[in-house]
């Protein structure tokens, strides 16, 4: 739920009452991930989805009934003959959903309003809910951040606790997913399962080179959730009047600005500069660095000619190997803004695991298993 933290807290804020329907488990060709979520309120107003549309209706009926009855419950969707163009996965795969009432002023809307707040304002923080477990227990909420946590499940003081551990654990590696708690102990009789959804920060994604393309580029980041930074050695082109699209806009030579900055194992730097004074300190910096992905414009001859120059700067032919250069999928781009759609395509398919070649006459899946980072929320 914590996907459409700003649209559920509006509605807290509003004190409507709602219900939340997210992703618990999924299996085979399913279009949405664990924590995807869609909430429906006493109006019947629609935010979100779990599934791409092809349960969706379903889905909202489930909701209003929990609305109406103040009961969590799970529910899973699956394909077969007789309801595939009903309320089943047309595509051939299996979801399973936990649908959690909030009506009124309760112990439980006061840990969920935290939550949604929390990833409202990009802080780190882990939701950890009852998904499978005693009847009594279904639903009930966790906040956990890095200094402590908030909430109950409702049973056994230790089995907060043991929960908040399990859900930083999470927390700490960026993952939503579920956790099964033990049947061993009396404060966990038969065992439980949690859904848990982490907020942390989103991705960075570092541009530089204060041109045109990086222009579009911001964008297109954007709207794909980065973080986006623009930066240039020259105060005249790296204005914010000119990338009104960034997070920040900064004045520094590439590479001292890289080895300052904070950067993680989700961050991508894209080299526009094309400019063998820029390139190649910032380049050395970049790949000895452990972010996801590094890329770099230019022609082929200047790809040649920039790899032989960090070659003489002691560059490894591993490290060499992790540039991708020329930037982006051959698309055949020219406008500055499919150049930003054939980089930014090429960024999923390296995170995805994607080959970049056309769905049609291909055997490939088209949902592929999630990577381990997946889930991993960005605002």
């Amino acid at each position: 739920m914590l996907d459409v933290a700003e649209e559920l807290l509006r509605w807290t804020e509003e004190g409507r009452d709602f219900a939340v329907a997210t992703v618990l488990a999924v299996g085979g060709s399913a279009p949405r991930g664990p924590g995807a979520a869609l909430a429906v309120d006493g109006a019947g107003t629609v935010i979100g989805s779990v599934s791409g549309g092809c349960v969706e209706g379903a889905v909202y009926d489930l909701c209003q009934e929990a609305l109406r009855t103040g009961e969590s419950l799970t529910e899973r969707f699956g394909y077969s003959d007789d309801d595939a163009f009903a309320v089943g996965l047309t595509c051939g795969g299996t979801i399973e959903v936990l649908i959690t009432p909030v009506r009124g002023r309760t112990p439980a809307r006061t840990v969920l309003t935290s939550a949604l707040s929390a990833a409202a304002g990009g802080e780190r923080a882990a939701l950890a809910r009852v998904a499978r477990g005693p009847a009594e227990l279904l639903g009930r909420a966790l906040l956990v951040r890095e200094d402590g946590y908030e909430g109950g499940l409702g049973g056994h003081p230790e089995l907060d606790r043991t929960a908040a551990a399990e859900a930083r654990a999470l927390l700490e590696a960026g993952r939503t997913g579920t956790v099964e708690m033990s049947a061993d102990g009396s404060y966990c009789p038969g065992g439980l399962t949690l859904l848990v959804e982490s907020r942390v920060p989103p991705p960075r994604m570092i541009v530089f080179g204060a041109v045109d393309f990086a222009s579009a580029l911001a964008r297109a980041g954007k709207f794909l959730g980065y973080h986006v930074t623009v930066c240039d050695a020259r105060p005249v082109f790296a204005t914010r009047a000119r990338f009104p699209d960034a997070d920040d806009v900064v004045v520094d030579w590439p590479h001292r600005y890289l080895r300052r900055t904070d950067t993680d194992t989700r961050t991508v730097l894209c080299v526009l500069t094309h400019d063998a004074k820029f390139d190649v300190p910032l380049l050395r910096t970049a790949l000895a660095m452990p972010v996801s992905f590094v890329g770099a414009m230019g022609s082929r001859r200047t790809h040649e000619e920039r790899n032989r120059r960090l070659r003489e700067e002691g560059v490894s032919e591993r490290q060499l190997a992790r540039l991708r250069s020329p930037i982006g999928l051959d698309l055949g781009a020219r406008t500055p803004e499919e150049t930003a759609l054939s980089i930014t395509a090429e960024i999923v398919a390296a995170r995805r695991g994607g080959t970049g070649v056309p769905l049609t006459g291909s055997t490939t899946p088209i949902h592929r298993d999630r990577p381990p980072d997946e889930g991993a929320t960005a605002a």
